[in-house]
């Protein structure tokens, strides 16, 4: 077979290729309700280019989808966003991030399959939509932690009127986080790490 003049497909860009370092790799899942921040989150901390599933949002989801706080919001994750940190030579994330309409949450079971942790976006204009997605964690006996996203229309409450309304045990941490900040989002994912660590040196990591 001749494969004279034949183009070559090009390999990842050297920015994308995973640390020859690294000797651990860590599946976390990003989760939450509709326009909560989870492609944002994804987008700013990821050390690669994102992959994301977005599409347009078109007059067939009115009444179908909430997108209450959010009417500014003309795309939405239809399958996942995907990307990558590196949080110390050795161990690198790989971030998966959900989609929040109730309608693609038939997606959540692949997108948990192997996952250690995850993070629950919360919103304070509508905390109603984490308690599904929390419950769910909780029977895939996935641990989470909850981070808070500041909107500037949200309002603030104390850590354990937080925790009250969610219904959370005092071991889960609560974090305040600015998704749109690479730093902040990073916090969250130490957070979640020292979390993970904290329940394998009790044995609660199983």
């Amino acid at each position: 077979m001749d494969f004279k003049g034949s183009e070559t497909i090009p390999g990842p860009r050297a920015e994308d290729q995973l640390p020859h370092t690294a000797q651990a790799a860590v599946k976390i899942v990003i989760v939450g309700g509709f326009g909560v921040g989870k492609t944002t989150m994804v987008g700013s901390v990821s050390e690669i280019k994102p992959l994301t599933t977005e599409e347009t949002m078109t007059q067939a989801g009115i009444g179908v989808d909430d997108n209450f706080g959010s009417a500014s919001k003309t795309a939405t994750t239809v399958a996942m966003d995907f990307g990558r940190i590196k949080i110390t030579d050795q161990l690198v994330l790989y971030l998966f991030g959900t989609p929040g309409q109730e309608r693609f949450w038939f997606l959540w079971n692949g997108l948990f399959e192997g996952a250690l942790g995850a993070v629950v976006l919360v919103d304070t204009r509508r905390l109603e939509v984490s308690f599904d997605v929390m419950g769910r964690l909780e029977e895939r006996g996935v641990p989470f932690v909850v981070a808070v996203n500041s909107f500037p229309d949200g309002p603030r409450y104390p850590v354990a009127d937080l925790r009250s309304a969610l219904d959370l045990s005092e071991q889960i941490p609560i974090v305040d986080c600015d998704v749109r900040r690479r730093a902040s989002s990073r916090d969250v994912l130490m957070t979640l790490m020292r979390f993970l660590h904290s329940l394998a040196m009790t044995g609660s990591l199983t």
